[in-house]
């Protein structure tokens, strides 16, 4: 069974305790605690161990790193990171904050580059990522579906995404982007387009919602994005 599950972000923004009460009675398998904001990792690490015990019901737990930072804060934010990598959990970068890749290169493994929306102004395709990987051979890959069938509708950028960085694939995010890049529910169209790269996802890659849904659609949307991601390998061994 594949592991899913929701950001703490998308759920409830930067109120995690809110993200893992609501996300406790659900179906996740897996979550993502999220820092999107560099306001909120200090004090986000200092509740590590507070939060931690609320975590150990998920089989995969990740952490996502500020999608902004300012250079003057890059090495602090590394060395707050840390303690994350210590933890064994993977940490969802942008390319774009990466000013100094040695820096970054002593979180190891544990270091996870996600594919940009089109707000940012590198990290969309697979040539854009190359430069990084090439600086952080140890780094992983996160493919943000959404992310890729924004800049690319028809999917080829994401094909090309998962047949270059196959072996580094970490985790998957997945829902609606919209045109002001904001994270929606999955609709139709979005569904249709990532059953094209389903047969690409191994089973046992770890699947994050960032779809922003109420708490009594939580498990609905858990439900369709499993759909969405077993109907194409279904119908391949039909």
């Amino acid at each position: 069974m594949r592991l899913i599950g929701f950001s703490t972000g998308a759920i409830a923004l930067s109120d995690v305790d809110l993200a893992l009460r609501i996300l406790s009675t659900s179906k996740s398998t897996a979550i993502e605690v999220s820092a999107l904001r560099e306001s909120e990792l200090d004090p986000l690490i200092r509740r590590l161990d507070t939060i931690r015990p609320q975590l150990e019901k998920y089989k995969h737990v990740s952490f996502h790193a500020p999608s902004a930072i300012r250079r003057d804060q890059e090495r602090h934010v590394v060395l707050v990171l840390r303690s994350i990598a210590e933890l064994g959990w993977s940490i969802i970068v942008h390319p774009d904050v990466i000013f100094t890749p040695e820096l970054w290169r002593t979180l190891g493994d544990s270091l996870c580059i996600e594919n940009m929306d089109k707000r940012k102004p590198i990290g969309q395709t697979a040539d854009d990522l190359k430069p990084y990987f090439d600086s952080l051979p140890e780094a992983g890959f996160c493919l943000d579906l959404g992310h890729a069938r924004q800049v690319d509708a028809t999917m080829s950028e994401a094909v090309q995404l998962l047949r270059m960085y196959q072996s580094k694939l970490r985790q998957v995010h997945i829902s609606e982007v919209n045109s002001s890049s904001h994270h929606d529910p999955l609709t139709r169209e979005a569904i249709m387009a990532f059953h094209r790269v389903a047969h690409l996802i191994p089973e046992n890659t770890p699947v994050i919602l960032e779809s922003r849904v109420p708490e009594n659609l939580v498990d609905a949307e858990i439900a369709s994005a499993l759909a969405t991601l077993a109907l194409p390998r279904a119908l391949a061994t039909a």
